[in-house]
């Protein structure tokens, strides 16, 4: 039986591509976007699509994702963009298709990716650098923000609002303050560099995917992140669940021809820690104040006190001064 909704939605992307759409299949996606695959002209290709209700401009995505192109970052081709006044009728991408694994805990275990795990940090290291050469004043709409700031207010505001106290949250806030970094570097950072958004072959890095987090930031926000312990799924590495911090420090260094200071490292590390367990909340509290119900996001919750007790191990032995023993 025909599915009007999917018809009409092939015939709009048949339009885009200028050719005729087959095979339209929708693929698991995030909050803000839709993917489908489907094959054109003789090749596989993938749409993203906005949902509704996301503010975000995808049309920065795309000129970011053609600036990390233009750089040599290992991404998906990018083919077609444009906005809700398109024929897809919202903004989309048409990129190019990546064969390879998101899942991290297969890339972390499967014998398949045994040669992968040898290279990833290299690999990760090598976009990295080749990202954060791109100039941000040539991308239009970049955003650029206080992030201590910015989750030190969506904090006070879900505390209001559930109830709630964590004072784990607290003294890592005034950790953060008491020894935030002085840097003058500004560049194009992925947002959400991790394991889950990268596409990984047996071969090592395939492509850098899910850039709608992109921003104006310190470069070493990226490589922070990609230490964060969530992100290493289970395993004892450091970094992405595969390499050492002196491996991704030295890779980096070798490949972006800077100096890397591993403190300020650590200390984007712990920033992405509370901001993960701040999201965890947001999420959670949809569900808690009945803007939506979901068993999925009222599990979410348990993750909170998970990012609290990574925070105390980031953290362990630098406390001093902030009134903790």
């Amino acid at each position: 039986m025909s599915d009007p909704s999917r018809d009409s939605l092939a015939d709009g992307l048949a339009q885009v591509v200028g050719d005729q759409v087959e095979n339209l299949a929708r693929l698991s996606g995030g909050a803000s976007r839709e993917t489908w695959s489907f094959t054109s002209g003789g090749r596989r290709l993938i749409l993203q699509r906005q949902r509704s209700g996301d503010v975000r401009d995808m049309g920065v995505e795309a000129n970011v994702l053609r600036a990390a192109h233009a750089a040599g970052v290992r991404v998906p081709e990018l083919l077609a963009s444009g906005t809700a006044d398109s024929p897809i009728g919202s903004s989309f991408m048409v990129l190019s298709h990546v064969d390879g694994e998101t899942i991290a805990r297969k890339i972390l275990r499967d014998d398949t990716f045994t040669h992968a795990r040898h290279v990833l940090v290299g690999d990760l290291a090598a976009a990295l650098a080749r990202l954060h050469s791109i100039d941000p004043s040539n991308i239009v709409g970049l955003p650029a923000t206080d992030q201590v700031a910015q989750y030190r207010t969506t904090l006070d505001d879900l505390n209001t609002s559930l109830d709630q106290a964590h004072p784990t949250f607290e003294l890592a806030f005034r950790w953060l303050e008491a020894n935030r970094p002085e840097s003058a570097r500004r560049s194009l950072v992925h947002g959400d560099f991790r394991l889950g958004n990268v596409m990984v072959g047996p071969d090592g890095l395939r492509a850098v995917l899910d850039w709608e987090l992109a921003h104006v930031g310190d470069p070493m926000e990226d490589l922070g992140w990609l230490c964060v312990r969530a992100w290493r799924f289970g395993s004892s590495s450091p970094v992405a669940g595969v390499g050492t911090y002196e491996q991704l420090v030295s890779a980096y260094e070798r490949e972006s021809g800077l100096t890397v200071d591993p403190d300020v490292v650590r200390w984007w590390e712990v920033l992405g820690t509370l901001k993960w367990g701040i999201m965890c909340m947001v999420q959670t509290s949809s569900h808690l104040l009945g803007l939506a119900r979901s068993h999925e996001l009222a599990a979410i919750g348990r993750r909170v006190c998970e990012n609290e007790y990574d925070l105390f191990l980031a953290l362990d032995g630098r406390w001093e001064g902030l009134g903790v023993r």
